[in-house]
């Protein structure tokens, strides 16, 4: 059994058992060697992409730092709008920050790919469709559990 998640609440499931291993990857009775290493590839790539996208975005914010006061903020008399270069500083940093959190996702989704537990909810133990995983190769639950199931808000 493996739990789903943590606290008193958490359910337990068992997950199947790897058929085998193949290239690096855990293939199980859903999902075949093939389909794993293309989802492990993809998501190598847009691990590559997102960390990148984080650095530059981050040297962005900084240069926009070092090439004023951050903390000297002029307002327009007239529009009351403050310095552009604090919004667009705290926008390069929050999407940088998002996207380092899924490459925290995406380092977590290859993990589960060599350990044969990868396109499993983590809810429930069921099998994700595989055109989710190919839309969102790190996902991790079912969209009916993500958004709470029918009927609840």
């Amino acid at each position: 059994m493996r739990p789903s998640a943590t606290g008193a609440n958490a359910a337990t499931f068992e997950l199947p058992k790897p058929k085998g291993r193949s290239d690096g990857v855990a293939y199980t009775k859903d999902f075949s060697a093939k389909f794993l290493t293309t989802q492990r590839d993809s998501l190598q790539a847009e691990r590559v992409r997102l960390l990148g996208q984080a650095d530059r975005l981050e040297m962005e914010a900084k240069s926009l730092i070092e090439e004023g006061e951050m903390g000297d903020v002029q307002f327009d008399d007239e529009s009351g709008e403050g310095d552009t270069m604090v919004v667009e500083r705290d926008h390069d940093l929050v999407i940088s920050a998002e996207a380092r959190q899924t490459v925290e996702e995406i380092e977590e989704a290859l993990e589960r790919i060599k350990k044969g537990s990868y396109g499993y909810s983590l809810v429930s133990g069921a099998p994700l469709p595989k055109a989710r995983l190919e839309a969102i190769p790190w996902a991790t639950v079912l969209v009916e559990e993500k958004v709470g199931g029918i009927g609840r808000r």
